[in-house]
């Protein structure tokens, strides 16, 4: 008989990379059980309206006004159906300088991927609280996280809900499977 330690690793376990080994595990029984979509419902019971880029602009710009209001302003804020396939990313938060007359201008942009429009509403606050965490903070660094926390205190609880997310979504199990 094999150790569970010494078995081949499921599915989420290339999700929850640096989880704890049993915290994966009850993620992966979770999955293989096809128990994970019901779990999220439970835990991510409320939707969002926001459907356009115009209201995903709205949306973003209100969390910044409420948290980041000395931070310059925003050129762009939309969704992009690319972003994951392109980029691995599932947001990304773009500075580039553009020349205009004499002066230098920055561009600020955030692009969110388009499976946000469908997530719950707190995996969308989540993603965009990341991005706006940028504004300030390039690297992801302690302040960094410091300042995601600041701005949505369960952020790292949503993170890990939206890795089991993730998995749902790319690796579906019926429901009740065995």
């Amino acid at each position: 008989m094999t150790s569970p330690h010494l078995a081949s690793p499921g599915v989420a376990a290339r999700y929850l990379a640096g989880y704890p080994p049993d915290l994966v595990a009850q993620a992966d029984a979770l999955h293989r059980d096809g128990r994970l979509a019901q779990h999220l419902a439970r835990r991510l019971p409320e939707r969002h309206d926001v459907r356009s880029d115009s209201a995903l602009f709205e949306y973003v710009n209100d969390l910044k006004g409420r948290h980041l209001r000395n931070a310059g302003p925003l050129n762009f804020v939309g969704f992009d159906a690319k972003l994951r396939v392109l980029q691995q990313a599932l947001g990304t938060h773009t500075r580039r300088t553009q020349v205009q007359g004499a002066k230098l201008k920055m561009r600020r942009e955030i692009r969110v991927a388009t499976l946000f429009k469908e997530a719950p509403a707190a995996l969308l606050r989540m993603i965009v609280v990341h991005e706006l965490a940028h504004l300030r903070e390039l690297d992801h660094n302690k302040a960094f996280y410091q300042l995601c926390q600041h701005m949505e205190p369960e952020y790292f609880q949503l993170e890990f809900d939206l890795r089991l997310y993730l998995l749902h979504q790319d690796h579906p199990v019926a429901e009740g499977a065995p």
